[in-house]
């Protein structure tokens, strides 16, 4: 999520970064969901957009990891 001009990583209510760009920042989330997905857990990455609503960008199982791009 952009948060005061920074891209930052939010999990379990906590936020971490921040991250220089976007990507830099979805590779973060979707490396760490990715672990959780193989340890059994349902991961998803959600990114928030200017409307504040969510949507899933990427799910464990279902979707390649690494992702292209």
């Amino acid at each position: 999520m952009l948060h005061k001009g920074e891209w930052k990583v939010a999990f379990n209510g906590e936020q971490f970064g921040p991250y220089a760009t976007r990507e830099e920042a979805m590779r973060t989330a979707v490396d760490a969901a990715h672990k959780m997905g193989k340890a059994g857990h349902d991961a998803h990455v959600l990114v928030q957009g200017r409307d504040q609503k969510f949507r899933t960008e990427w799910t464990s199982g279902h979707d390649p990891y690494p992702p292209a791009g």
